[in-house]
């Protein structure tokens, strides 16, 4: 028998409101040890409440709570000891260096002089900020100041980072370098707990995610469960003879069909027992399929049908 992962953060029944009005309503998270958890929702949802609370910024009003094993409300301290916080505002002092901003938070972790520099240095290695490291963080670009301002975050090595909309504003290729340090640290044993508008980023990220609307989880799971909760998938078949294509119309669930390129649309949920299903009733039927296509709704759809609100594109 396989024995669940053990938890990084756990939280059942949080709630926090600003007087009439609730931000968070009850909500229960978990999230595993080493894996990216993200939590999506419109602005003003409460993803960032819920982020201030599980890194001890602001309390909580109700809710049992633990973070890397540890009661937030009776072990605060530890808590802040075993997380990193990227905020979705860089926290970089514009007058210091790149590596000045990160000996500065070795001293805040009260880490040694010989460790502070060790870890600096690494983490200007390891974000690429080598060549930078000793400009004023003011000369850096948008896509620097990110990386400088995650780095900072590791100084410590923390087990848990949460990040907050850690990619707002940064273009397509900044955005995508992140990426990929994020999943070097997630395999390197670090747990995330991520928000963000960008759905692409979830759906390339994490392993799982939340949608939280009005201060309610409406919506758990990996990203192909959260697609498979909103109507529209569809497999397209494209057949080899008029005779294939109307027998297959007839024994299948059709969406549309297309004659001069004998082409069928049908539902279909894209799930292997759903698809093994479909290509027995044509097999029962001797139709073959020349060529078969999966189309599910992505993430925008889900997001729009759970919230009622387009997403950040």
């Amino acid at each position: 028998m396989i024995s669940p992962p053990p938890m990084a953060i756990t939280a059942t029944g949080l709630r926090k409101s600003y007087g009439d009005q609730v931000v968070l309503d009850g909500i229960d998270l978990r999230v595993a040890e080493g894996t990216i958890f993200a939590l999506l929702g419109p602005n003003g949802a409460g993803k960032t409440t819920a982020v201030q609370i599980l890194s001890t910024l602001i309390r909580a009003e109700a809710g049992q709570l633990e973070v890397a094993g540890h009661d937030l409300t009776r072990e605060p301290d530890a808590v802040r000891a075993a997380i990193g916080v990227t905020g979705q505002f860089a926290a970089v002092d514009n007058f210091l260096t790149g590596e000045e901003n990160l000996r500065l938070m070795a001293n805040l972790h009260h880490l040694d002089r010989a460790e502070g520099k060790r870890q600096a240095a690494g983490l200007l290695e390891q974000f690429d900020l080598v060549d930078a490291a000793r400009k004023p963080a003011a000369t850096y670009s948008g896509g620097m100041r990110r990386r400088l301002d995650l780095a900072m975050g590791l100084v410590g090595q923390p087990r848990i980072i949460f990040l907050d909309e850690p990619t707002t504003g940064l273009d397509p290729r900044s955005r995508r370098t992140m990426w990929q340090i994020i999943r070097e640290l997630v395999a390197g044993g670090v747990t995330i707990f991520l928000t963000t508008q960008y759905l692409e980023e979830a759906d390339q990220l994490a392993d799982r995610i939340a949608l939280l609307d009005h201060g309610k989880l409406v919506a758990e799971g990996t990203a192909d469960e959260l697609k498979r909760m909103v109507p529209g998938g569809h497999v397209s078949l494209r057949f080899g003879d008029p005779w294939a294509l109307d027998t297959a119309a007839r024994v299948l669930d059709t969406l549309s069909r297309d004659d001069d390129e004998l082409l069928l649309s049908v539902r279909n949920d894209g799930r292997v027992k759903s698809l093994r299903d479909l290509l027995d009733r044509l097999d029962a039927n001797a139709v073959e399929v020349d060529e078969l296509s999966i189309h599910t709704p992505d993430l925008d759809d889900v997001f729009l049908a759970l919230t009622g609100t387009e997403s950040e594109r």
